[in-house]
């Protein structure tokens, strides 16, 4: 993994960068998974050609949790995370299950907060704490 605002090579492990001290996944200067610098509006990485996530506000992993805890059956949680896709699942599954399947939307919630299984948002990016 590469540092996305000066290119140096990160630790997986690693919350900041050693060299420029930002946080991992912060900044768009450089791809993330081959430390090419790319251009900060790009989409995609010209030399590994992976989806670059791109800058802005990370998500709150408090929100996200919350949202799947109260109203996860809806798919709320999954929409504020720009899983529309699944959202509308989860919506769907409660509905032919007369509220039954609103216990996936809850189980995620508490993952969420655990830091557990959904970690990103659907644009690659970290949930902040």
């Amino acid at each position: 993994m590469y540092c996305r605002n000066c290119g140096s090579e990160i630790s997986e492990l690693a919350e900041v960068c050693i060299q420029c001290g930002v946080k991992k996944m912060v900044g768009s200067s450089y791809c993330p998974n081959c430390g090419e610098a790319t251009n900060p509006g790009s989409d995609y990485c010209v030399k590994c050609g992976i989806k670059l996530a791109p800058a802005g506000e990370a998500k709150s992993r408090m929100a996200a949790g919350l949202l799947g805890i109260f109203l996860g059956g809806l798919g709320i949680h999954r929409f504020y995370l720009g899983y529309t896709g699944l959202g509308v699942v989860q919506l769907l599954v409660t509905l032919v299950t007369c509220g039954m399947g609103s216990i996936w939307g809850l189980i995620e919630g508490i993952l969420i907060l655990c830091n557990s299984t959904i970690t990103k948002d659907a644009d690659g990016r970290p949930l902040k704490d």
